[in-house]
């Protein structure tokens, strides 16, 4: 069974920083893509980030373009996503997903997710 566990959210100021993890089990990290998508409260799910199989190629939303960065240790089966710059728009629940897209993942098993807020 894969299962996906995100962790490290947290509530911080406006231009603190955080780094989510996403550890996986059941599939190893060079058989998927892995996504991190977030969802405001009142708002629908947003694709942040991803990252391809082999890791050469990542993606990132405009809106968190130049602060957020995703990448992976494929040793320890995890994705993470760096957070740097952080702004109160960027408050809400955080997902990693075998998907890169909203639509793409609606196929796929969502976890708990990690609480970020973003805050003075």
């Amino acid at each position: 069974q894969v299962k996906l566990v995100e962790s490290g959210g947290d509530s911080v100021q406006p231009g603190g920083s955080l780094r989510l993890s996403c550890i996986a089990s059941g599939i190893t990290l060079d058989q998927t893509v892995i996504g991190w998508f977030r969802q405001a409260p009142g708002k629908g799910r947003e694709a942040v980030a991803c990252i391809s199989t082999s890791g050469a190629t990542t993606y990132s939303a405009d809106s968190v373009k130049g602060r957020f960065t995703i990448s992976k240790d494929n040793a320890k089966n995890t994705v993470y996503l760096q957070m740097n710059t952080l702004k109160p728009e960027d408050t809400g629940v955080y997902y990693c997903v075998r998907a890169c897209t909203v639509l793409a993942g609606q196929s796929e098993s969502w976890g708990q997710g990690t609480q970020v807020t973003v805050s003075s």
